[in-house]
């Protein structure tokens, strides 16, 4: 045990300290967890930036019932299970530590249970099928922790819908009823490349290819493309989410391209991706459960998303105005309860959440803990990217422009 409390001592770094400049009497400490370093870092700088946005805003405001807030981030680096277990014993270590957020930390989530045991607030928004797995069996046990992410089903089904409706409307042309998925060996992409083949195999299509990559950096793609191009689907999908790799992906397709609709999961909604891959991205497909819906019927996401811009000189993707959400939030639910330390009534408080955010409205089931997908609350969106710009053309009631058929497709 001795030699635990030393190893965990040594790694105290991985909590980095963020406060604003003024002293306060009563400080309740927010933690984060997120990849700051590592293949996800942009995701991770993101979720930091996000919370600290909330942060200053709630501390410039004179705080929440006479408390204000300081930021502490926990460093999951490459999302080991080591790491991620250290840098959330380290913060739930700290006895002013009054709710702890992420975007994602691990890829299984089992971190839930680590709160759960301390009942400790943890907001989420990802990995909701883990999620989902956890809290599903005894959703009563979970009362601290809560996802601004719906479940992933959609992500499983909603493509094959999509794909024909663009067919049928004379958008798409589809040269036959084949695709290839390439995933990598995580929970997240893995399990959705495992839906999305089941989904279309149901509609009668053929998967031509289903590969696997360990997960982490991956540079070279070649072997997987040559070979779709010895048998070229209508559809190419990559359900990697880190963007660096999916760039990569991305710039070798266009190598040699062949006549297929290319998804890519995730990736492309942050914003490295298009500085990585700028013109050779343009036509590509995705979407997103739980992304900012900037439309005029959701005014809320152009004011956060101006407000992120004006204090970090960039656009985000879906991680800052997640964290920021989930930050005001809890600060709802504390004023509501008014002492930090009573968390399973603020956790009650949150579970009644019915608000709009820049993700859509936001509400929680309480058989699972996830937020509600629907078009009145948080939806499926389907984006493509077009001349560095991206276009919300699925669904229809949130549209921001029309698909296009790629330039690559004949």
């Amino acid at each position: 045990m001795l030699g635990r409390r030393l190893f965990i001592g040594a790694l105290s770094a991985l909590a980095i300290s963020y406060s604003t400049t003024l002293a306060y009497a009563d400080v309740v400490k927010i933690g984060v967890l997120a990849p700051v370093t590592g293949k996800a870092a942009a995701d991770g700088e993101e979720m930091v930036n996000g919370a600290q946005l909330a942060v200053d805003e709630l501390n410039a405001a004179g705080g929440v019932g006479g408390h204000t807030f300081e930021l502490v981030v926990g460093d999951v680096g490459e999302a080991s299970a080591d790491a991620v277990a250290t840098a959330a014993e380290r913060l739930l270590s700290d006895r002013d530590m009054g709710a702890i957020l992420t975007g994602y930390a691990s890829g299984s989530n089992f971190e839930i249970e680590m709160m759960a045991e301390q009942d400790m607030i943890y907001l989420i928004a990802g990995n909701s099928a883990q999620t989902e797995g956890i809290i599903g069996p005894d959703p009563g046990s979970f009362g601290t922790v809560w996802s601004l992410t719906p479940s992933y089903a959609g992500y499983n089904t909603e493509i094959v819908p999509v794909i024909d409706g663009l067919a049928g409307a004379g958008k798409l042309n589809l040269p036959n009823k084949k695709v290839a998925i390439i995933a990598s060996d995580n929970p997240y992409s893995k399990g959705i490349a495992d839906g999305m083949k089941e989904s279309f195999e149901g509609a009668g299509w053929t998967v031509t290819e289903n590969d696997l990559l360990p997960f982490g950096e991956i540079n070279d793609w070649r072997a997987f493309l040559a070979k779709v191009r010895q048998d070229p689907p209508a559809v190419l999908i990559n359900t990697d989410y880190v963007s660096a790799n999916a760039a990569t992906f991305m710039s070798q397709f266009m190598e040699d391209p062949t006549n297929s609709l290319v998804f890519i999961q995730y990736a492309p909604s942050v914003p490295e991706f298009l500085e990585l891959t700028k013109e050779k991205s343009s036509g590509v497909v995705y979407n997103l459960l739980g992304g900012v819906l900037n439309t005029p019927t959701n005014p809320r996401a152009a004011e956060v998303l101006e407000k992120y811009k004006t204090a970090h000189g960039n656009e985000p993707g879906s991680y800052g105005p997640a964290l920021y959400e989930e930050v005001l939030i809890y600060a709802d639910a504390l004023a509501k309860v008014g002492d930090p330390s009573k968390r399973l009534e603020i956790g009650a408080e949150i579970a009644k959440t019915n608000k709009q955010t820049a993700m859509g409205k936001m509400q929680f089931d309480p058989a699972t803990h996830l937020a509600v997908q629907s078009n009145d609350g948080i939806p499926i969106q389907f984006y493509q990217i077009l001349d560095g710009k991206r276009v919300l053309f699925y669904p229809d009631v949130y549209a921001t422009g029309s698909f296009s058929q790629p330039g690559w497709m004949k």
